[in-house]
Order: structure tokens, then C-alpha cells, then sequence
């Protein structure tokens, strides 16, 4: 689906994941949610979501990364959903991208280019919502049940040990 495609850009699985969220709990289509989009270093939206607030925060950049859990741990962000990618302006700024020659990088945002080009695909794509994808829903079918089912929460949750600040 679209929803997939835009993983690969920094605030991208944020939007995924909000426009199955508004769906589920609306019925409603959300398609473009530009305020989590871009490469700015850290980016803050607040959505109203079926009468709820939802206030959301998205970063790329280990150094970026490390001022927003310090907001956090501090008790400074009240975000309900954070996005942090490791490498600058995501997955499409990742080790595994072709090299660009600094002749490019030095008049061309890359990373901004090749987010453009997830997001018009995603435009172009006639599913563009997570949830909407027929392998997942398939999954879903013959193995999970549905979704928040015990046999997917076994199978697709993690938990959480709280670890001292030094271990992270």
C-alpha cells in the first residue's frame, strides 16, 4: 500500500500508522498528513482523533533522537506517539542508499528528494492505507483473527524492561 511505501522517510510510519488509527476509529479516509512530513530536525503535530487529542512527535538523527528522550525523561514532551528513525531524514538517507557525489549533495537535499519520490507513489498507489493490504488482511484471516486478538498480541508484542539511563 501507500501507507508502506512512506515507512522509508522520516515521519512516514507515524502517518501510517495515524491514518489506520483515524480509520478505525472514525471511518473516515485521512490520506496526507503533511505536519509530520520533511526533514526538519524535529517535527510536532497535535491531531484530534475521534474527540482525542493526539499529540505526535517525530525526529530522525541519533543526536535529534537523544533531545527528544531527554524531553521525555524529563517530563518536558507529553507526546502520546513518538517516531524516531536513526538516520537523518530516515530510511532514505540509510546506509544501504546509493552514494551521492558531493557535487549533488552540496545544492540538492537528497533526502527531501527521495522522500518526494515515496510520497508520490504513495499518491499514486489505489491502496493506500495500512490496513487496506490485502496480504496483511489475509494474515489476518487465516492466522491472527484480527487484529488485537491474543493470538497477535502473543505473536506481535514486545515488552519493556526499564533500564538505568547509563545502559541505554
Amino acid at each position: 500500500t501507500g501507507a508502506g511505501v512512506i515507512f522509508g522517510a522520516t515521519g512516514g510510519v507515524m502517518e501510517a500508522a495515524l491514518r489506520t488509527a483515524v480509520y478505525t476509529l472514525t471511518g473516515e479516509n485521512v490520506t496526507d498528513l503533511p505536519e509530520v512530513r520533511g526533514t526538519k530536525d524535529i517535527k510536532e503535530a497535535t491531531y484530534d482523533v475521534a474527540g482525542n487529542k493526539v499529540k505526535v512527535i517525530v525526529t530522525s538523527g541519533l543526536a535529534n533522537a537523544r533531545k527528544v528522550l531527554d524531553d521525555i525523561r524529563a517530563g518536558k514532551c507529553d507526546a502520546q506517539f513518538v517516531e524516531i528513525m536513526a538516520c537523518p531524514g530516515g530510511c532514505v538517507n540509510g546506509g544501504g542508499q546509493p552514494q551521492v557525489p558531493m557535487g549533488v549533495r552540496n545544492f540538492v537535499d537528497i533526502r527531501e528528494e527521495r522522500a518526494k519520490v515515496l510520497y508520490n507513489l504513495d499518491k499514486s498507489m489505489p491502496l493506500r492505507q495500512s490496513h487496506e493490504n490485502p496480504a496483511i488482511k489475509k494474515v489476518y484471516e487465516e492466522f491472527f483473527e484480527k487484529p488485537g486478538s491474543h493470538k497477535a498480541h502473543e505473536v506481535l508484542h514486545t515488552t519493556y524492561v526499564k533500564r538505568k539511563v547509563n545502559e541505554i
